[in-house]
């Protein structure tokens, strides 16, 4: 019977750890999963060093190593802030705010952008530089790209004068969606995991973002 008892301890704290990691990939794979916020392209809606969930779950995962995806509960929207593969390199990730879907037009004058010739109220856009790029010579202030392909989404950073995003590199496929951005739940300023500890962002825990 003692020597028994402990063989079964140890077989029941297996299991369990089994179970809570089984657990935690198919959250992380299908439900939600945490991002971390390495550039200053959503400033000041997400800041550099912003630790945020992502739902997975509401557009529809994609089973690994396949095409297919779990029925969505919703669509991509006009004004969600997204997770997607980037484009250009797929192994990345990139998170911007989608701000036109499939048939709609993009129309970017003297930096206000226009959607199917309606001039948008973007309360959370930042500007860093007044001074504007002719049209023609970037895409930055003045842009007028053809209508959104059918199942592709035009995103761009809210830090409108420091991002790279549709502007550049064109629309994002359906497929590269990995989920929409819901809230902040760790933020720190610091640039190393020890002075990470010194430089908190109270404020910003468990921030929603919209």
């Amino acid at each position: 019977m003692s020597s028994s008892a402990p063989r079964s301890n140890v077989r029941d704290y297996l299991e369990a750890i089994v179970w809570a990691v089984a657990i935690t990939l198919v959250l992380r794979t299908f439900v939600i999963q945490a991002f971390r916020i390495p550039s200053e392209s959503m400033t000041d809606t997400l800041l550099v060093g912003d630790f945020l969930f992502v739902n997975k779950l509401e557009y529809g995962a994609q089973v690994p190593f396949t095409k297919w995806r779990l029925p969505a509960l919703s669509q991509p929207k006009r004004g969600d802030v997204i997770v997607f593969q980037f484009p250009e390199d797929p192994s990345e990730d990139y998170i911007k705010r989608c701000v036109a879907t499939g048939g709609q037009t993009v129309k970017i004058v003297h930096k206000e952008l226009f959607v199917d010739g309606v001039k948008q109220v973007e309360p959370y856009v930042k500007h860093d530089i007044w001074s504007e790029d002719p049209a023609g010579e970037t895409p930055r202030d003045n842009y007028s790209p053809p209508t959104v392909p059918p199942g592709e989404l035009f995103m761009m950073g809210d830090n409108r004068d420091n991002s790279n995003d549709s502007r550049y590199w064109g629309t994002v496929k359906r497929e590269l969606v990995k989920g929409r951005a819901l809230f902040v739940y760790f933020s720190t300023a610091g640039n190393s995991p020890w002075n990470s500890l010194f430089n908190l962002r109270w404020n910003r825990f468990f921030r929603v973002i919209k």
